[in-house]
């Protein structure tokens, strides 16, 4: 029994350590991604650069690939993302509430776009994160089903539009394809698609007479 109790327990502070080990090693990433390209941003710089062994870099991360993913991820989902996920719940107007992904969508792809400027060229970078970032797009999918569920409870999902369809909809017009098409294809400004989508995505999934504080 003890020797059980000794494997399960996890040290506070070897995981403090272990967190910021991860957090240096995805700045000096970042570092010389700006500073030397995709290529320059070898597994054995970034050791460098973060005073770890290469070992552990591996061990952290397992490949190239996963570094750039957590490049991307802290980009995306930084404190700013946080904050406006719990203002988003803390909306009593659904019509207010759904308006959020349209804002939370914006700071994603407005965030992300710095490191995938820096990615241009690199054509070999597409086919190594288009895993991880199908993986993350089921994330997603999963994760808007909260909004739709509170649509539902809160008896504000438009008549005669069922929830997996309105699911569907959410995630398809939050995509980053819609974003890129109409913001850097088009030229659109950042705040003209968040105005749309927000109005787009009311209009679509509540009701009409949905309550004002559900």
């Amino acid at each position: 029994m003890k020797a059980a109790k000794k494997r399960s327990y996890q040290s506070p502070t070897r995981q403090r350590q272990a967190d910021e080990t991860r957090s240096r090693i995805t700045a000096a990433a970042r570092k010389l991604l700006e500073e030397h390209g995709y290529v320059g941003m070898t597994m054995e710089a970034v050791a460098q650069e973060a005073g770890v062994a290469v070992a552990t870099v591996y061990s952290v991360f397992g490949s190239k690939t996963r570094v750039l993913s957590e490049i991307l991820d802290a980009a995306r989902f930084g404190d700013s993302h946080q904050n406006l996920v719990r203002e988003a719940m803390q909306a009593a107007d659904p019509r207010e509430r759904l308006r959020f992904p349209a804002r939370i969508a914006r700071r994603i792809y407005e965030s992300e776009d710095s490191v995938l400027d820096l990615l241009r060229g690199a054509g070999a970078v597409a086919p190594a994160l288009a895993q991880s970032e199908s993986e993350r797009e089921c994330s997603r999918y999963d994760a808007q089903n909260v909004m739709i569920q509170y649509l539902v409870r809160s008896r504000s999902l438009r008549r005669g539009l069922d929830p997996q369809h309105a699911r569907d909809i959410l995630w398809s017009l939050t995509s980053r394809d819609l974003y890129r098409m109409l913001v850097r294809d088009r030229g659109w400004t950042a705040q003209q698609y968040e105005d749309w989508l927000a109005n787009t995505l009311v209009e679509t999934l509540v009701r009409k007479d949905a309550p004002r504080n559900a």
